[in-house]
C-alpha cells in the first residue's frame, strides 16, 4: 500500500541521515564508497530495524567466520541457527564491516577508486557477498 511504501521510504531517509556520516569516515580511512556501505547496511538491517541490528547492533549480516571471538547470537539464514557477530554499538558494526571487507576475497575492489561505487557493487556481486 501507498502508507506502508511511504513508511518504509521515510525509514531508509531517517537510516541514511543517521549513519551518512560513520559510512563517510570508513570511506576516509578504508577508501570504501560510503555510497556502498551505506546500500548494504540499508538492505542488510533493513533500515536498522532487523531483529539483527536491532539485538546484536548487526548492520551488514557478518556472521561469525574467521578471527571473530567476540558474542554472537543465532538466527536461521541459509542454515538453522547460524552464528551472527553481535557488536556493542552500531559504529562497531561499521568498522568491523570495512575490516571484514579488508580480506583477501575482496582485494581486488581496492583497485578500484573509492567514488566507482558501480565498480565496486559489481566486484562485491562476483565476489560472492552476501547469498
Amino acid at each position: 500500500s501507498a502508507v506502508c511504501a511511504q513508511s518504509t521510504n521515510q525509514a531508509y531517509w531517517t537510516y541514511i541521515d543517521k549513519y551518512k556520516d560513520w559510512a563517510i569516515d570508513q570511506m576516509h580511512r578504508y577508501k570504501i564508497p560510503a555510497s556502498i556501505t551505506l546500500a548494504q547496511g540499508l538492505l542488510e538491517s533493513n533500515a536498522g530495524r532487523s531483529t539483527l541490528a536491532t539485538q546484536a547492533n548487526n548492520h551488514f549480516g557478518i556472521k561469525v567466520g574467521g578471527t571473530w571471538t567476540g558474542p554472537y547470537v543465532l538466527r536461521d539464514d541459509d542454515a538453522k541457527n547460524e552464528k551472527f557477530r553481535k557488536y556493542k554499538s552500531a559504529r562497531d558494526s561499521y568498522e568491523d564491516h570495512s575490516r571484514f571487507l579488508q580480506g583477501k576475497r575482496y582485494q581486488a575492489l581496492f583497485t578500484l577508486s573509492p567514488t566507482d561505487y558501480k565498480g565496486w557493487a559489481r566486484g562485491l556481486k562476483a565476489a560472492g557477498y552476501a547469498s
